[in-house]
This record gives structure tokens, C-alpha cells and sequence, in this order.
């Protein structure tokens, strides 16, 4: 497979991820072929892989180096993150997904649902074989828990016209921060790190996952579909209100509020008006201000990192991934 182009001024770790890849694609075997390239589709769509990534990175600062464990741990992370992916386009009936085909418009709902809770079940098989304690196991499901508690407060909040930033954070902080801040912190743990030391790191990754999910809602009003790699204005379209609509609401104009009213009868053109409101209204700069706050955090807590070539890596791929067409 070929990996990101992101990946192309760190060699050693774009090797890595590549095994990582493979590692992936090796634990993928279902009767229906398919559904299996499908899936195996899934794994090799160009996805940057940031998340093992992370866990890579954290886990070469403590002494204990078991490179397969440390690479099932990475694949663990990402198939993860690849099943919430599938059903995320479920919930939001959402035709692309990296810019190609989703699962459930190519295969339909029903597929994509197994198809995602294979990949759980994929996830938990690795863990259970190549880590070396109870607690490795626990931590995974304990985030994967934050996760879709995540999820479930978004589908609960959806067309909620009250809804607060307050409210967005803690769902973001649940649907995208937990996966960054578990990629970090048992990267740490599972090198042989300190629990100081290791809970450091998921602090860092939850301020870099709160960043990337402000920005991704930015770069959902500021980008095109094709740019973009998926649906734009789909969030408001499904009720999901983010930060800049969250931002541009609190001016309280009227006109975007009876866009919104619409709901389901939203049309391409309100969607259109909806983008146009908001970054008139400055929804889109009060929103990069609240990506820039959590960066800052992060950037804080790494600089914390004891000196070595990984403290300045970790450092440019944040900085990379927080900057990203903003």
C-alpha cells in the first residue's frame, strides 16, 4: 500500500505505519469476500493514520521496546477508529468517506453495522493476544466506552437550538479528543513509562483531538466535498450543530435561525445561506480562536517531553495536523 504524502519527511515512522497497515489487513478474514475488501478498502482509503501514529511516537520514550506488541497496539487504535468511522456514515447516511464510496451507500446500512462491529471485534482479538496485561485491555475498553458515549450525546443533542459550547465540548471530548488521548497514553504505558508520564501524554492528546475536531467542523464550512474528502454542510443538514454555527447563533439573527428551523427541509441553497451567515457573523474565526486555545495547550504539555528526535516530531505532526487548511 501507499501511505500519505503527510508521512514523507519521517521515513522511519512512515515504515512503521506501513507494518501497521499490514498488520491490519492480515487480521481481516470473513467468508463473504466482498465485504472483506471492503473493508480491507477501508484500511488502505489514505487515511494519515495519526492516531497509531501518536501511539508509536509516545511509546519510544520509556525503555520497555516490544516492537509487536507496540505495533498490535497501533492497529488496535485504528481499527477503532476505522469501525466508529463505518458507523458514523451510518448515522449520518453519508455517501463519502475519504472521498470514495462509504460502506453503507455501497453495500447498504445493515452491512456497514456488521462490518463495523466486525472491526470491534477485530481490535479486541489483537489486544488480547499481544498485551501483556489485563490493565492494556481495560484501558482500550474503557476509552472505547468514552467514545461512544461521545457519539450517543451528539445523536441526543441533534436539532437542539440551545445547544452551548459547553455541551460541544463534552461531546467532542467523548467522539474524537478520548481516541487521541488513548493513542497517546497507552503508547506511554506500553513503553514502560510512568503513570505521570503517561497520563501527561493523554492529556496531550486530548487537547491535540479537541483541536482536530474544532478544525475539521471549520474546514466543514470553509471547504469544498472534494477538498474535503466527504459531505460538506452535512453536520447542519443531520442537526449537528458545531462550533462555528454554536458561535454564530449567540448573535442571534434571526435569518439563520429560521434556516435552521427547517430541519430535514433544509435545501442545497439554505445550506448555502446557513455558510455564508455564520462566517458573517464570525462563527468561523470565533471557532479557529477555540482550535488555537487547545493547540496552545498541547504545544504547553509537549514541550514537557523529555529531549529527544520524538518531543520534535511529535511537536511538527501536531503542528501539521492543527494548521491544516485553516
Amino acid at each position: 500500500m501507499s501511505m500519505s504524502s503527510f508521512w514523507e519527511p519521517y521515513l522511519e515512522l512512515q515504515t512503521e505505519l506501513e507494518s501497521v497497515s499490514q498488520l491490519m489487513a492480515k487480521q481481516i478474514h470473513l467468508r463473504n469476500k466482498e465485504i472483506e475488501a471492503a473493508l480491507l478498502d477501508s484500511i488502505y482509503s489514505g487515511g494519515k493514520m495519526v492516531r497509531p501514529a501518536y501511539t508509536l511516537l509516545f511509546s519510544k520514550f520509556g525503555d520497555n521496546q516490544q516492537a509487536d506488541r507496540t505495533l498490535a497496539l497501533a492497529a488496535a487504535v485504528e481499527l477503532l477508529h476505522t469501525a466508529t468511522l463505518i458507523h458514523d456514515d451510518i448515522v449520518d447516511d453519508s455517501p463519502l468517506r475519504r472521498g470514495n464510496p462509504s460502506i453503507q451507500s455501497k453495500y447498504g446500512k445493515d452491512v456497514a453495522v456488521y462490518a463495523g462491529d466486525y472491526l470491534f471485534t477485530v481490535c479486541f482479538r489483537l489486544l488480547s493476544t499481544y498485551a501483556d496485561t489485563q490493565e492494556q485491555v481495560e484501558i482500550n475498553s474503557r476509552g472505547m466506552e468514552r467514545i461512544l458515549m461521545g457519539e450517543l450525546d451528539q445523536m441526543y443533542l441533534r436539532y437542539n437550538k440551545r445547544m452551548s459550547i459547553r455541551n460541544y465540548l463534552t461531546q467532542i471530548s467523548g467522539k474524537t479528543a478520548q481516541l487521541f488521548a488513548l493513542a497517546c497514553y497507552s503508547g506511554a504505558l506500553n513503553g514502560g513509562q510512568t503513570e505521570k508520564f503517561s497520563r501527561n501524554s493523554f492529556y496531550i492528546g486530548s487537547h491535540i483531538g479537541m483541536a482536530f475536531q474544532i478544525i475539521d467542523d471549520i474546514l466543514d464550512y470553509s471547504q469544498t466535498s472534494d477538498v474535503f474528502g466527504k459531505p460538506v454542510l452535512e453536520d447542519v443538514r443531520q442537526g449537528v450543530y458545531t462550533a462555528p454555527l454554536i458561535f454564530a447563533l449567540k448573535k442571534d439573527n434571526n435569518r439563520l435561525r429560521e434556516l435552521i428551523d427547517k430541519e430535514t427541509l433544509m435545501t442545497d441553497e439554505d445550506a448555502r445561506e446557513v455558510r455564508k451567515l455564520v462566517v458573517e457573523l464570525g462563527g468561523l474565526e470565533q471557532a479557529k480562536q477555540l482550535a488555537t486555545k487547545y493547540t496552545q495547550k498541547a504545544l504547553k504539555r509537549i514541550e514537557q517531553l523529555p529531549e529527544k528526535q520524538e518531543k520534535n516530531q511529535i511537536k511538527q505532526i501536531t503542528l501539521a495536523l492543527l494548521n491544516r487548511g485553516v
